[in-house]
């Protein structure tokens, strides 16, 4: 399996839905395995290195962005998104930026949430947990009354996000020496 190794404490078994926690548990029947697993806010230290650890994985190890580049400082003030194996492995996360640490992102607009960080680790793509991830960032925005969400995707992930309902608009530029594009979505 990929780079990420670190298994967190497990949380109560259940069935597909919202958990005890208020995570969301998803499972596949007859789907490969990571499922089943769960999405959940990360608050505690252990789910906030697991976030980092799928991140150094895919965007430091995988893509060669600098460290200095993909810790910017913000996450302490963003909502964390995990998806963990149920035995405890993560296998993606995403990040929420709102209010005024999005304001760059977002054209300052305080309806507007910043998606980034969607990273998810490389024996888990394939399985809907990018577009699980993305979805639950959605409804984290939506909780906190946002109605509009701004990301910067690869470019070679476009299509991804068009699916899940993301329209382009401007040029494309760099970020960390990637091609990105802006896209936005009206949730």
């Amino acid at each position: 399996m990929g780079g990420v190794r670190q298994h967190l404490p497990r949380r109560p078994p259940g069935r597909a839905g919202q958990g005890p926690g208020g995570e969301q548990r998803v499972s596949a029947p007859g789907a490969p395995s990571p499922y089943p697993y769960t999405l959940r806010v990360a608050t505690d230290p252990a789910d906030i290195e697991a976030c980092f650890a799928v991140r150094k994985e895919v965007f430091v190890v995988e893509q060669g962005v600098a460290e200095e580049l993909e810790y910017d400082g913000r996450d302490t003030a963003a909502l964390q998104v995990l998806a963990v194996r149920d035995d405890g492995l993560p296998l993606g996360t995403a990040r929420l930026l709102y209010g005024p640490e999005a304001a760059d992102r977002t054209g300052g607009d305080p309806a507007t949430g910043a998606l980034g960080r969607l990273a998810v680790g490389r024996a888990a793509r394939g399985l809907g947990i990018g577009a699980a991830l993305v979805r639950a960032v959605e409804d984290a925005a939506r909780e906190r009354g946002l109605t509009t969400v701004d990301l910067h995707a690869q470019s070679h992930a476009l299509g991804f996000y068009e699916r899940l309902g993301y329209t382009a608009y401007g040029p494309e530029f760099l970020d960390a020496g990637i091609a990105h594009r802006s896209m936005r979505r009206d949730i």
